[in-house]
Formats: structure tokens, sequence, C-alpha cells
């Protein structure tokens, strides 16, 4: 088993405005993919993992960018991938879902990792115990489980104290991801940024340079895959905050604005 700490802070990285590197790829389509996370940079964050609401205008816009870059986009996120489809209907993408335990490259073809019986045990444990711990909500992601403290921010240290133990339970094969007030154990062999590198060996992302856009301590294993690979990385954060990224962005908002631009209202050419 393992523990994904907190990132360490490049002093060297010239944290800037995303919107440049952004509006690369309207000048060089063919020579860019975008990997995006969905919760916190797609989507305004919500009380709950169902709360959430997505602007009724961001399916379609994705969809159009998407067109523009011969489909080299992919959604990266902590969602399950069947969860996170239904936030884009009638649109699907290139997608890896839980932290890239599950995904569905350009083909349509979905890997997955399958968990055994006794981790069906442990999450059932694990929302037994949480019964105990008043507003706390544990999330069954099927080959990961999460506990979220957002409307119990009191809970916090519970919440932090029993995930190493569950963790212990569930054993080598897991890890435990820490980010905004949620405390996840999901399968040790996946991560963002080995998700977004499967992708780029893909047509039609391969040969392209990444542009990876997160917001959480999750994301941070795709800002280095895309750093290293010659792309660049964009932090959503309204105020500064460790990363690797080499850019950022001041919310969600400024992000789907300059999404929405690119997409061009569906012309043909995104220059």
């Amino acid at each position: 088993m393992s523990y994904q700490e907190n990132p360490r802070q490049d002093d060297q990285a010239s944290v800037s405005s995303g919107e440049e590197a952004l509006f690369k790829l309207a000048f060089q389509p063919d020579q860019w993919a975008l990997f995006l996370d969905i919760d916190g940079t797609l989507i305004d964050l919500a009380d709950t993992p169902d709360g959430i609401v997505v602007p009724p205008d961001l399916p379609e816009n994705l969809h159009h960018l998407s067109t523009k870059l011969n489909g080299a986009l992919a959604l990266v996120t902590g969602r399950a991938l069947a969860y996170a489809d239904r936030l884009f209907v009638p649109y699907t993408f290139p997608i890896a879902g839980l932290h890239g335990s599950e995904r569905r490259g350009p083909s349509g073809e979905i890997s997955r990792f399958t968990p055994n019986a006794a981790f069906e045990e442990l999450k059932a444990a694990l929302a037994r115990e949480a019964k105990q711990w008043p507003g706390v909500l544990v999330e069954d992601k099927g080959a990961a489980v999460a506990a979220h403290y957002r409307q119990a921010p009191d809970q916090r240290e519970t919440v932090e104290a029993a995930m190493p133990r569950y963790l212990d339970m569930a054993g080598p094969d897991f890890t435990l991801q820490r980010g905004k007030m949620v405390a996840e154990i999901r399968p040790a062999q996946a991560s963002k940024g080995h998700a977004l590198k499967a992708f780029l060996d893909e047509t039609p992302f391969n040969g392209r340079k990444p542009i990876a856009i997160g917001d959480d301590v999750t994301d941070e294993a795709m800002f280095r895959t895309a750093n290293r690979l010659g792309g660049h990385s964009i932090r959503i954060a309204e105020t500064p905050a460790e990363t690797e990224a080499i850019s950022t962005l001041p919310s969600t908002d400024a992000l789907r604005a300059i999404l929405a631009t690119l997409a061009g209202a569906g012309t043909s050419n995104i220059a």
C-alpha cells in the first residue's frame, strides 16, 4: 500500500495565466491535445457529489472543441466513468475515470480495474462506521471508495485517522488519495498521469503535446506528466497553492469562458 503526499512546490515554475497556453489550441490545433479534470475544473464544486450543476452549454462546447482538435480531447476524473458520462449527454468523450482505474479510449474500448470481494466488504464496513460521523458522505465508486467531509469539516481528523486503517485492510493494490475535503482509497496502479500517457499512445492523441488542466492534489500527477512530455499544465486556483502546474486560471468560470471562445459556436475551424 502507499500514500500519495501533497506535491512539492516547484520554485522554478513560472506561474502565470493559463489563457495564453490554451489559445495555442487555436493556432496549432493539430499539435496539441487537451486533458480536463471535471469537478472543480469544468464544473463548480458542490456540497455533495450529486449536487453539482452542469452549465447547459458546456457539453456542446466540449463537443465542438473536440471536433476542432480532431478528437484529441479527453476527460480525466476521479468520477466513475458511467457517472461522468451522464454529465455530458448526448456527447461522449475519451475518458479516464477513478483517477485512471478505468479508461475508455478513442476507439470506445473500456479497460478497468476490478476489485475483489474483500474490497466490497471493506466498503461496507466503512459505510457502517461512517454512520457515526455526522455529515460525512461515503461514496462507493466501484473500484474506489471516498469519504467526503465537505458538509462536516469538524469530522476531518476523524476521517483522516480512519482511512489509513481501511487502507491497511485494502492491501498493497490500493493507495490513499487525499483531495479537497475528501479522502479516497483507490487502486494504486492507476494515476491521472498514467492515464494521460496512455491516451498519448493512441490516435488521435499520439504525436501531440498535452495541455492538462485540473484543480486539486489528485491532478498533480497529470501536471507532472504533461510537463515532462513537453506540454503545459494549468491549475484552477483562486489563491496561490503548492503545485507543479506551470500556469493558473482563477476559476471554473474563467476556464469555461475560454473553452466557449475556442469552441467557436460550432464553426468549422478553430483559428
